[in-house]
């Protein structure tokens, strides 16, 4: 049996070959993102090492429901978000129908335990000032302050995801028609526009500063480093944070929450829900509606706020 290694308390990608072939059959098959076949990664690591250390019992063994109950009870335990509780309860039922479709168990011992609910949390995001704060900052005269601007400019006005973002290649990018092919989750293309402002800034950085930035060198990436390589979303997030901090934005700031911004201005402007989901490449609609739930929590803060008829309800009592 290959147990996970254990280094600082976390467990390494150390898995049962059975796990790295049903990894390798949701990449192949399933389409799924990289990301998210970590995530099932750290998840199932997590379930080999209780299995392996708690009940000396391999991943392919057939598993009493009473067993995952405990194992889902000691991640409480631990304090584990409420998503992180659901997201891993949804991978070990995908587990565990691989095992069944598979003929490796007979059956699922999820099959009648009912799925955690994530709580709703409303998404972080950045008001209208603080955009043109972040947005309207004056330019240093390098070629990557010019590249950091386009690259701020682009991620607002289009909601992309940074991973998306930093994998943009000059070839999805249609400067004439102000748009771009994007490849997000699961492999699925969509067309994006990005707006007259990021477009001019997109078009300069093309013409003028990504040459400088590569030298002559021949790369497929959008947005470069001096060294001709693609930035990484660890890179773009450190730029971000040093950038809002120049800028005075006190709050805790990440790529997401442009994103999340994106959405939830278009909302307020009278955007259709539909063709914001489609423009974030949201599979479910449900995923796009927590933006209305911002909308609407803004609301009553401001109603809150400035109704002039806001106090306690005082029980009274008829007067005989």
């Amino acid at each position: 049996m290959f147990r996970p290694m254990i280094v600082g308390g976390s467990t390494t990608s150390v898995l049962d070959p059975l796990v790295e072939r049903y990894l390798r059959q949701l990449r192949v098959e399933g389409g799924l993102a990289i990301n998210t076949i970590e995530a099932y990664r750290v998840d199932l690591a997590k379930w080999q090492h209780y299995l392996s250390t708690h009940h000396r019992l391999q991943m392919s063994e057939t598993i009493a429901p009473s067993l995952i109950a405990a194992f889902l009870a000691s991640l409480r335990r631990q304090r584990l978000a409420s998503s992180s509780l659901a997201r891993m309860q949804s991978t070990m039922r995908g587990w565990f129908r691989f095992l069944v479709r598979e003929r490796i168990v007979e059956t699922n011992p999820l099959r009648d335990l009912s799925a955690r609910k994530r709580a709703v949390v409303l998404p972080k995001i950045l008001t209208k000032r603080e955009v043109l704060q972040l947005l309207d900052m004056p330019v240093g005269a390098s070629p990557e302050d010019h590249r950091d601007r386009a690259m701020l400019e682009l991620l607002y006005a289009s909601g992309l995801r940074v991973s998306e973002l930093v994998g943009l290649a000059v070839s999805q990018v249609d400067l004439n028609g102000s748009c771009l092919r994007v490849i997000g989750k699961g492999s699925k293309e969509r067309i994006v526009p990005m707006g007259q402002t990021a477009r001019d800034l997109v078009a300069e950085y093309v013409a003028h500063v990504r040459p400088v930035l590569l030298k002559g060198r021949v790369v497929r990436a959008l947005f470069v480093s001096r060294r001709a390589q693609a930035l990484t979303r660890q890179g773009f997030w450190k730029l971000l944070r040093q950038r809002a901090q120049r800028a005075g934005i006190a709050k805790p700031i990440s790529p997401h929450m442009l994103r999340h911004s994106f959405a939830t201005h278009l909302l307020e402007g009278g955007a259709d829900l539909r063709a914001v989901q489609t423009m974030l490449g949201h599979a479910d609609i449900a995923t796009t509606q927590i933006y209305t739930h911002v909308e609407r929590s803004r609301l009553q803060e401001v109603h809150r706020r400035y109704f002039p008829r806001q106090f306690r309800r005082r029980s009274s009592r008829v007067r005989r």
